[in-house]
């Protein structure tokens, strides 16, 4: 049975919807606007980072909430592809404006592979990954005992996994048609 009031979205446009708010920076300002005035953290460093993990976390939550879903290896592959695209123009942009040569592709998958090891490290806290992306975040950025950089980090993980999920809940995605 089709849910009801689902929009019905193709899995390219799922994946450009999801890619725009990976890179979407309204949040990750609010977070940084958030942390306390007094505080020992380089705030550029923690928001370049909280981009980082917002992308990586949108990829998660797709896998998370997609788990059992056909369309989920076809969405995934769209989505990084377009995250690929996009650190692509980063990257060159970065270029251009300091002259030092950048692969921001290379950098999310160098963060993915940090965030994954932490998981493996911690088996017991891998029930909950908040537990550990939050820490994690905070090592990350430079602080790994800062509370700030801590609840940053987790919030940025588990805001961005619900509003994915709350996403990929409110559509359907159109069924793949072969010609």
């Amino acid at each position: 049975m089709k849910a009801k009031n689902k929009d019905t979205l193709t899995i390219e446009t799922l994946a450009q919807n999801l890619a725009s708010f990976a890179i979407d920076r309204t949040d990750l300002k609010e977070l940084i606007s958030a942390l306390p005035k007094e505080n020992d953290l380089n705030s550029n460093a923690v928001e370049y980072e909280l981009g980082i993990l917002k992308i990586l976390s949108t990829g998660w939550g797709i896998s998370f909430f997609m788990a059992e879903d056909k369309n989920k290896e076809l969405l995934t592959q769209h989505f990084w592809e377009m995250i690929q695209e996009i650190s692509k123009n980063i990257s060159e942009l970065a270029q251009t404006t300091t002259g030092i040569q950048v692969n921001y592709f290379d950098i999310l998958k160098e963060r993915l592979n940090i965030y994954v090891k932490k998981m493996q490290e911690n088996p017991d806290q891998a029930i909950n990954p908040a537990l550990i992306m939050g820490p994690a975040f905070a090592m990350i950025c430079g602080t790994p005992d800062n509370a700030a950089a801590i609840l940053t980090g987790t919030k940025m993980f588990t805001l961005t996994l619900g509003a994915v999920k709350e996403y990929i809940h409110s559509v359907h995605i159109d069924d793949i048609r072969l010609n």
